[in-house]
Formats: C-alpha cells, structure tokens, sequence
C-alpha cells in the first residue's frame, strides 16, 4: 500500500520528500537505499547490464562509441549542475570503459568552456572506444596530467576509474586513486557507479569511492538499493542512453 501510494505521488507531483539518498529520473527522484523502489525504476545486476550492452549492439545495431557519448553527454548535464559555471573540475580516469566516459566528459566540459584537466596514469587499451575518446580529448587540447595525485584547488571530482564489471578487491593503481579522491575534500561525482562499490552487493570491494553523487546509466544497479550502499552513492541520477526501453525492461531484474 505505502509503495503503490509513493508510486502515485511520484507520477502526480514529479517530486517527492524522500529517505536517506535519492535517485533522480529526468525531472523526478526516488528513494533509494530501501527495498522497494517505485516499480517503474529499472534495475540491473552486473550480468544484465553487460548483456544489455552487448545485445544494444549485436540486435539492435547500436553502436559502443555512440552509447558512450550519450552516457558522457548526461553525465556531463549533472556534473554541471553540482557547482557554478567557472568552477575548476578534475576527471580521474581508468583505463577501462568507466574511464572513457570521462575522457568524453572531459572533452564536452572543455568546449563548454569549464576549466577541467584530466588526471590519469595509464591509458586505454589501443582501438577501444575509450582509446577514441582519450585522441579526442587530446587533440582539442584537454590538460592531461599523468599522475596519480590530485590538485588541492579543484571544486569539483569526477570518479571514472572503475565501473559495474568489479567483482574482487581494488589494488595496484585504482587503490591509490580511490584512496585520493576519498582524501580530497571536494565533492564528487561517481560515473556509472562509485570506483570500487560492487554492484550486486552495494559493498566495497575493500574500498570505495564515497560519492556525493552518482550519475548512472540506463537504471538503477542493484546493489545501490542496499541501506549499505548509501555511504558511497549520494544522490543517484539515471541516465537515458538510449537503448530501447523494450530492451531494458526484458533484462530488468526485480529488486
């Protein structure tokens, strides 16, 4: 009853005074870090997201470039409207797929004329889509600074170093960033899914990034309908990249 009446309210008033976290879809938010999300919410675990990207491109002839640019796009919108126009934004990125999200982040904020410089020590693998997105960055003249500190006189982080596929404990390079951001005192953005947070768990792979947002794609991941995930998630932000939403809805997965 109490589920079918937020439902309601939701549909009625697009706003709604929520628990703990909120998830935002287009113009509404929705509690998150409880159990029962309104059932018009989708939710994906680490294997249907991943297969929701593949049939995207296997059935319905989508591209992976295209769907990136598109994460990167509506990542980009929230990222802007966390701090004023003239704020300086660093983007810490993977080497992975997450990672090319921010390198196209990277690119979109520095035509939209923010100051933005991108922090990353290794590069994507040669001929992916996130190996694109870095050239683009690159050639337009995006500050690239391969280091694994951070400058103390940001106002704003973007987290794009790991994604949804992490299933074992962070180490090595990715520890240390994760580490960095969690010390910096500037709020934070998470892509996808705060680095180090798994997504069927909502539990820290040892560590996390503690976000004060998240901008996530398609629907919500499972694990950030769990009371332990809120610490890391703050505010989630859905993005539509998209993919049909007949697609979606078949992979969907009940919370």
């Amino acid at each position: 009853m109490a589920k079918a009446a937020a439902a309601k309210a939701i549909q009625a008033s697009m706003l709604k005074t929520v628990i703990g976290g909120k998830v935002y879809v287009d113009a509404s938010f929705y509690t998150c870090g409880v159990p029962n999300p309104p059932s018009e919410t989708l939710v994906f675990d680490r294997r249907s997201i991943r297969e929701l990207d593949r049939l995207a491109i296997a059935q319905w002839g989508m591209h992976g470039i295209d769907l990136m640019e598109r994460a990167a796009h509506g990542a980009t919108k929230v990222a802007t409207g966390l701090i004023p126009h003239g704020g300086r934004i660093a983007i810490v990125c993977g080497a992975g797929n997450n990672g090319g999200d921010g390198w196209a982040m990277g690119r979109m904020l520095h035509e939209g004329g923010w100051e933005v410089h991108i922090v990353s020590p290794r590069s994507p693998k040669e001929g992916s889509d996130a190996a694109i997105n870095e050239g683009a960055a690159r050639a337009i003249g995006v500050p690239v600074h391969e280091t694994r500190s951070l400058n103390p006189e940001v106002d704003l982080l973007i987290d794009a170093v790991l994604g949804t596929g992490l299933e074992h404990a962070v180490t090595g390079v990715s520890l240390e960033l994760i580490d960095t951001i969690n010390a910096h005192n500037a709020p934070v953005l998470s892509i996808d899914l705060p680095s180090g947070l798994n997504a069927n768990t909502g539990l820290p792979c040892d560590v996390a990034v503690r976000a004060t947002a998240t901008a996530t794609f398609v629907g919500l991941k499972i694990g950030m309908l769990k009371a332990c995930a809120l610490p890391f998630t703050g505010e989630v932000h859905v993005i539509d990249i998209g993919v049909p939403r007949s697609l979606a809805e078949s992979l969907s997965q009940s919370p």
